[in-house]
């Protein structure tokens, strides 16, 4: 478990104002946990940045402007839809010793068998959600791939992780072997089945109708008018 030291501010600025913070390059947050008050808190974009670019879980150390420290981790952040820059995020405060909730990268290491064989690895989830005491979160879960070979799978309940329970359906698949796609190309001068007969079908089923409604209408009327004449 890494630990990342981050120093930020007691945020008073609340509602319409947040886009002006925003503007200044700062991302406005949230600090709660279990018996805990909430306190608004502000970071700059800069200072948020590795908290989300990584492939690691980091328990932080927050320090607040107050004098105040707070050991937590990132729950939750938001990003705008159209610039992809965070606009909000959540800490949440641990208790060293209650057992929380979530979720981890899963790292894939090493190169299978069945990929030198030509096969594909398909890297299937990747992050578990896991329950443990803060002291025993994992920066990530390594899945080692090397013995797959083509056709076979690494399932959750193959993983065996000290002191953490996986929260996950033990039978989902973690990572597998997939055999390679081969394309059946059609034989040299034999064109497809399905073109030379389906085109003439459709010629067929749209002109005979027709055809044949233009060859009848002359006809009934002509003895209708040869009937009135009779008449």
């Amino acid at each position: 478990m890494s630990e990342i030291t981050l120093n930020a501010e007691v945020r008073k600025t609340v509602g319409k104002k947040l886009n002006a913070l925003r503007a200044q390059g700062k991302v406005p947050g949230i600090y709660y946990g279990h018996g805990q008050s909430n306190i608004p808190v502000t970071l700059s974009e800069l200072a948020l940045k590795p908290l989300y670019k990584t492939s690691a879980t980091h328990v932080i150390n927050l320090k607040l402007d107050d004098g105040s420290s707070h050991i937590c981790i990132l729950r939750d952040i938001q990003f705008d839809p159209l610039t992809d820059r965070p606009v909000h995020f959540d800490l949440f405060g641990l208790n060293a010793e209650e057992e929380l909730t979530i979720d981890v990268p899963v790292v894939l290491k090493g190169t299978p068998q069945g990929v030198k064989d030509g096969g594909t690895l398909q890297h299937v989830i990747h992050r578990l959600r896991v329950s443990c005491l803060p002291k025993y979160i994992p920066d990530h879960i390594e899945v080692n791939v090397e013995s797959l070979k083509i056709n076979t799978s690494i399932h959750v309940k193959e993983l065996v992780i000290p002191n953490v329970t996986i929260l996950e359906n033990e039978n989902s698949t973690v990572a597998a072997v997939v055999p390679p796609t081969i394309l059946k190309e059609p034989e040299p001068g034999v064109p497809a089945a399905a073109e030379t007969v389906a085109e003439p079908e459709v010629i067929a089923r749209g002109k005979k109708p027709e055809e044949g409604a233009e060859a009848e209408a002359p006809e009934g009327g002509k003895e209708k008018k040869e009937a009135k004449k009779e008449g």
